[in-house]
């Protein structure tokens, strides 16, 4: 399996989210333009638990 990044960002860009910035490492920093909010993706993701959760905290329901 490759990873959970790929469909995990499509998900978020199609709920309004956009890329803020590079995080430290491997990670990216997500925010929502309507709240503010913001989440942590990385790149490496390859559990589905942390990309649940990641979706979880984008207030997205459950997808993997």
């Amino acid at each position: 399996m490759k990873g959970y990044y790929e469909p995990l960002t499509k998900l978020l860009r199609d709920a309004g989210w956009r890329l803020l910035r590079p995080g430290k490492g491997s990670h990216e920093i997500w925010g929502n333009a309507g709240g503010g909010e913001t989440v942590t993706v990385p790149h490496n993701c390859k559990s589905r638990h942390t990309a649940n959760s990641i979706l979880k905290d984008a207030g997205l329901s459950h997808r993997f």
